[in-house]
């Protein structure tokens, strides 16, 4: 049984710190809570039309983002990407595919380039460096290894974590599931969403 868990997804978290860092108000079903750690405001503020503008579009770059996320990477595309005889150009568009859509290919990675975002991101891996188990037999994974060999027995390969508040949970394609941090750490939170996992059809 092998099991990917994604604990520092990159572009999810840069959505994350946008949403509060820039004061975003998106709407849709099945968003993910509010970030546990509340980033300051963003240094480099934005005016009220692009922020709105920013809340219409979050949705659906989080949905894009997220269905990414769920995906086990192609290790033949890793292999293509570091071939030698790739051409620059070839590199960058598999590069592209491999990494998937993100918050800066579509609208400009200059808004992370932002003091606040930087100590952010820095104070969030100390944090997640910090409560990693140093004993393997305290993982959640082994904690809950008879749970989750069920769920990767209907199909289960990956779990994505995201520092948000509450018992946040969801399913993200056929062989994936979203849980907060919180989730992740109790036990019982965990082996329900672990349980909830259903097979693709």
């Amino acid at each position: 049984m092998t099991i990917t868990v994604e604990d520092r997804p990159h572009a999810l978290l840069e959505l994350l710190w946008l949403r509060e860092a820039h004061s975003l108000s998106p709407e849709g079903e099945d968003l993910p809570p509010r970030l546990v750690r509340t980033p300051v405001p963003a240094a480099n503020a934005v005016d009220r039309s692009t922020r709105d503008r920013w809340s219409r579009e979050w949705p659906g770059v989080w949905d894009e983002v997220l269905a990414h996320a769920g995906i086990e990477p192609d290790r033949a595309l890793v292999d293509s990407v570091f071939s030698t005889e790739a051409s620059e150009t070839e590199r960058a568009r598999l590069l592209r595919q491999l990494t998937g859509p993100s918050w800066g290919e579509q609208f400009g990675a200059e808004v992370f380039d932002d003091v606040t975002y930087r100590e952010w991101d820095r104070l969030g891996f100390d944090a997640h460096a910090a409560s990693r188990p140093t004993i393997l037999a305290n993982s959640p994974e082994r904690r809950s290894v008879e749970v989750l060999a069920d769920a990767w027995r209907r199909g289960l390969t990956k779990v994505v974590t995201v520092p948000c508040v509450g018992a946040h949970a969801r399913q993200i394609g056929p062989h994936a599931v979203l849980v907060t941090d919180e989730v992740r750490g109790d036990t019982a939170a965990y082996e329900r969403a672990l349980r909830s996992f259903a097979p693709a059809v």
